[in-house]
């Protein structure tokens, strides 16, 4: 157990940027809203899923509401990958894997952003709803690196 104390801030692995070689994941939003209380939340930012590389196969990780959905996609290339889910409707950003974090990562309730952020490596207790997720991810002062938000990986919101 770490004899730091909580109220100095993070260990430095913990503040630092994504190690090297650690990877990279597709995050994506989507708009669909099967529960009410989903349509409360920003139009085309209604829940989001992470989608890592693993030797040119896809894992993508899904968090529904009744179940957590795992699935391999093989036999694609990141290009055809995104164009297919930007065909979809959904928007997706290209996000660095954070990988040698020493601190457990802060308590929250078990949503959609929550696992993408656990599956990023991604410590930010407040970001909460798929919006805000995406913004971090293209924020400049974001953990990890800047997102091309705009560029040929994302849909424009």
């Amino acid at each position: 157990m770490s004899t730091q104390s909580s109220r100095s801030g993070p260990a430095p692995a913990d503040r630092g940027a994504p190690a090297a070689g650690a990877g990279r994941a597709l995050v994506v939003f989507r708009g669909g809203a099967e529960l009410w209380w989903l349509r409360l939340l920003k139009p085309g930012f209604r829940h989001c899923f992470a989608m890592v590389e693993q030797d040119g196969q896809w894992l993508s990780i899904d968090a529904l509401a009744p179940f957590m959905e795992v699935t391999l996609v093989a036999g694609v290339t990141e290009s055809e990958l995104v164009g297919w889910l930007r065909s979809q409707g959904m928007t997706v950003v290209v996000a660095a894997l954070r990988r040698g974090l020493t601190r457990p990562a802060p308590w929250a309730p078990f949503t959609c952003v929550e696992a993408v952020k656990r599956v990023l490596g991604l410590h930010r207790r407040w970001l909460i709803t798929p919006w805000q997720l995406y913004r971090h991810l293209c924020a400049r002062d974001a953990a990890v690196p800047p997102a091309p938000c705009h560029g040929p990986f994302s849909v424009a919101a």
